[in-house]
């Protein structure tokens, strides 16, 4: 099995190299209107700044944001149930509180370099990202990133949470990447005909993920936001997606993502003991603090974009640190999960309305939370957004969680319960 994920993953790896190489190809040879800066198709790219951006780079910045505002304990009926990834507000009724406090800078310092800066200041304050963006082609069909960003793994991993409909992303996907973020070098590419796609999709507010490239290649260090490589052993990732418009101008997505590499546990209880694979081949046991974990996963993403009615379904399989509960060990072990969710898209005069019912599954560690926690997780989520404008917008969703998560500390820990969380949402 160990051989299959790392031989699945590779093969991914050189299908979207292969890929990227032949749409840029297709791109050379094909006349493509710009629409970005208002740049001209005979144009070269050269000399364009004076003509296409503001003089002071100054002038040329943007600054946006949203903040979020939650309430978890309306009808909760298990205060010990608790999902510290998704919500640290979600039991024991802790009250209103500030999920998101984000603040973004961003904007083109030249007419092919991009910088982007987010901030969150709910609690702590936190950098989310920073990176710089190197565009090759006055196309802007393919660039590199740089920096502290979202790491091209999944569907909703990549899509902002001030445009997801349910609260919180999926343990299924999200236990891959903590924060979805990390430290990184990623080359993407997106054709001239995927954009205009995008583009149809942004304007008429279907939820998509964003512009993270049809093709992306690149390595991060691995350990999670803000944080530095542990073991001089980056973590490689590639996707591959494509957006399929219909003559209805319906529109199918579908991806299929994959990652590998080694990681360092940084949060384990003391002398809790690992099961490792030595330089020869054969297992060993060892303190669990510090140790290196296989840590690859292999995915693939299905959207049927809400026009009216909309489907979204993701699964990935793979394998990383987990504790065992029969040996009280962490051991490198499988995991899988998947969600599914059908929702739909509702304009009532000028008010938009997205019902939604999701399923989530999972079986397997999260890696980043104390002892790499084992989790198995079955949960039923429906609810509605309501959007009366661009500024606004209010979620309703009831959530029934049936959840089992152990680790040394509490290696018996199930907990089922149902309750109503609201969330406010302004945007700017």
């Amino acid at each position: 099995m160990e051989r299959t994920v790392k031989l699945s993953i590779r093969l991914l790896l050189l299908v979207t190299l292969l890929a990227t190489v032949s749409v840029n190809a297709q791109d050379s040879f094909e006349e493509i209107k710009i629409d970005s800066l208002g740049f001209k198709p005979e144009q070269d790219g050269e000399g364009l700044i004076q003509k296409s951006l503001p003089k002071s780079w100054t002038d040329r910045i943007k600054v946006s944001g949203y903040i979020q505002a939650r309430y978890n304990g309306l009808f909760e009926t298990n205060p010990d149930l608790e999902v510290p990834q998704m919500d640290k507000n979600w039991g024991a009724d802790k009250g209103i509180s500030l999920r998101r406090v984000r603040l973004k800078v961003s904007g083109w310092l030249l007419d092919n370099v991009y910088v982007y800066m987010q901030a969150d200041f709910a609690g702590s304050p936190t950098l989310r990202d920073a990176y710089m963006d190197l565009y090759f082609d006055h196309h802007k069909s393919t660039w590199l990133r740089v920096g502290q960003s979202k790491v091209p793994f999944g569907f909703e991993n990549m899509q902002s949470s001030q445009f997801r409909i349910p609260l919180d992303r999926s343990d299924a996907i999200n236990s891959a990447l903590p924060n979805e973020r990390d430290l990184m070098a990623v080359m993407y590419h997106t054709p001239q005909k995927a954009r205009k796609v995008y583009e149809y999709m942004k304007k008429n507010n279907l939820k998509h993920s964003g512009n993270y490239g049809t093709f992306a290649l690149g390595a991060y260090n691995g350990q999670g936001i803000n944080t530095s490589d542990l073991n001089e052993n980056l973590h490689v990732v590639a996707r591959a997606s494509w957006p399929f418009q219909f003559a209805n101008e319906q529109i199918m997505e579908l991806s299929i993502h994959g990652y590998t590499g080694q990681y360092v546990l940084p949060n384990t209880s003391e002398g809790l003991e690992a099961e490792v694979t030595n330089s020869n081949g054969e297992k060993e046991i060892v303190y669990a603090a510090g140790q290196n974990f296989d840590d690859a996963r292999l995915g693939a993403t299905f959207v049927w974009y809400p026009q009216p009615i909309g489907f979204q379904a993701e699964y990935n399989y793979g394998k990383g640190p987990e504790y065992d509960v029969p040996t009280n060990m962490v051991k490198t072990k499988n995991l899988h999960g998947a969600y599914a969710m059908i929702y739909a898209k509702i304009d009532y005069t000028h008010h938009q309305f997205f019902p939604f019912v999701r399923y989530i599954y999972y079986d397997g560690g999260k890696k980043f939370e104390l002892d790499a926690r084992s989790y198995s997780v079955n949960d039923v989520e429906i609810g509605v957004e309501w959007q009366p404008n661009r500024a606004f917008e209010f979620v309703a969703m009831y959530t029934m969680a049936n959840r089992t998560y152990v680790d040394s500390q509490n290696p018996y820990n199930d907990q089922a319960g149902n309750l109503l969380r609201l969330q406010m949402q302004v945007n700017f």
